[in-house]
């Protein structure tokens, strides 16, 4: 039952300010996630809305992170709800909707996340089980609770139906994408999570998360800024992209060398 400890970590640590890290992997290759999971971050995310993830490299990329012993987070396309199943079943211990704009979109995803009587989830977690251990109605009784969704937050339409998104059964969590955020913000004049209106609506997002009892999220601009973040009481922070880390630390080395 190792591995169903593992999978439900991610919604047992999760909330109250938890200031869990999570790594973030665009990258359609498992050994870079398993890599990344065996350093010091509470879960890795997958992504395949901005990432070169596909449904085969994220049951691979399950796989590699479980067996490091840490909780898979999958970010799926925009509105493709149908796949937040398929990776649960797969063994992924969360998973993050893009783009939730409404209670009806918060609505829509929920029921692909839980089983009946909260959601409509269909039933086939086979790789599931053999990553948990557990059979039939065991993996039932638990699924629920440790299959977290996360709704992101990252427009203007979704900030002010945040209330209704965080009231919505199912939905555990908001996510906050600051860059699409100032992009919203500015009506299209600029990306920039630095801004100070950004920052307001960080602020606002984690107070009414937490007013609701659910967990606030982000994808943090910087390390300094998932700091400040977890002071203000964000649940879990990304802290950049495998992309954006191998290309930094190739910079780093060179600079070493050339000066």
């Amino acid at each position: 039952m190792a591995h169903l400890a593992t999978l439900g970590a991610l919604a047992n640590k999760i909330g109250g300010g938890s200031g869990l890290l999570t790594a973030w992997v665009g990258m359609p290759e498992p050994l870079v996630a398993g890599m990344l999971a065996h350093e010091n971050f509470d879960a890795v995310t997958l992504d395949m809305q901005h990432g070169a993830n596909d449904i085969a490299s994220i049951g691979q990329g399950i796989a590699q992170v479980t067996l490091a012993g840490k909780p898979t987070i999958v970010r799926i396309p925009v509105g493709q709800f149908a796949i937040a199943s398929r990776v649960l079943d797969l063994g992924a211990a969360g998973v993050i909707a893009p783009m939730i704009n409404s209670k009806e979109d918060a609505a829509s995803f929920a029921s692909f996340m839980k089983y009946p009587p909260i959601g409509e989830r269909s039933w086939g977690p086979t790789i599931a089980f053999g990553l948990t251990g557990t059979e039939g109605n065991d993996y039932l009784k638990a699924g629920n609770a440790m299959s977290v969704a996360i709704a992101m937050i990252e427009t203007r339409e979704a900030l002010a139906a945040l209330d209704d998104i965080l009231a919505t059964s199912g939905i555990d969590a908001v996510f906050v994408g600051p860059s699409d955020l100032s992009i919203a913000l500015s009506h299209g004049g600029n990306v920039d999570p630095a801004r100070k209106d950004v920052a307001d609506a960080l602020d606002h997002v984690v107070a009414r998360a937490h007013a609701h009892g659910k967990s606030a999220c982000c994808f943090a601009p910087s390390p300094l800024a998932a700091r400040d973040l977890i002071k203000k009481g964000y649940d879990l922070l990304a802290i950049g992209t495998d992309f954006g880390q191998l290309r930094s630390g190739a910079r780093a080395q060179i600079e070493v060398v050339r000066g």
